[in-house]
């Protein structure tokens, strides 16, 4: 994964990178720490297993159902995205990588 390091993305104080297509841009100064580069190299695999077109349509898709199901709360509602639980449940397992299966995510009951 190639890391840009830049002051236009990711748009806003909430988030420090944003992985888009396989290349994480990272805020000055922002510490990238195991966990970080783990959650975004779990992000990288979903994308290259779904050969990236689909997985930013279902990603957004998505975002947009549970922004409607939790009355607007966009953190809620990032936080609900099945890609963004399969990276935060696994992104402090250091062997979670080696043992992931494909398409975790959109399993019912995710590794």
């Amino acid at each position: 994964m190639k890391i840009v390091r830049n002051r236009l993305l990711p748009i806003g104080r909430r988030y420090s990178a944003i992985n888009l297509f396989g290349i994480l841009f990272v805020k000055p100064g922002v510490r990238l720490s195991d966990q970080l580069l783990r959650h975004e190299t779990i992000h990288t695999r979903q994308m290259r297993e779904l050969l990236y077109l689909p997985f930013y349509l279902m990603y957004v898709a998505e975002w947009l159902w549970h922004l409607v199901r939790l009355r607007g709360d966009t953190y809620r509602a990032y936080l609900a995205i099945s890609f963004e639980r399969e990276a935060y449940l696994n992104q402090n397992d250091t062997a979670y990588l080696a043992s992931r299966r494909r398409f975790a995510p959109l399993r019912r009951n995710a590794d």
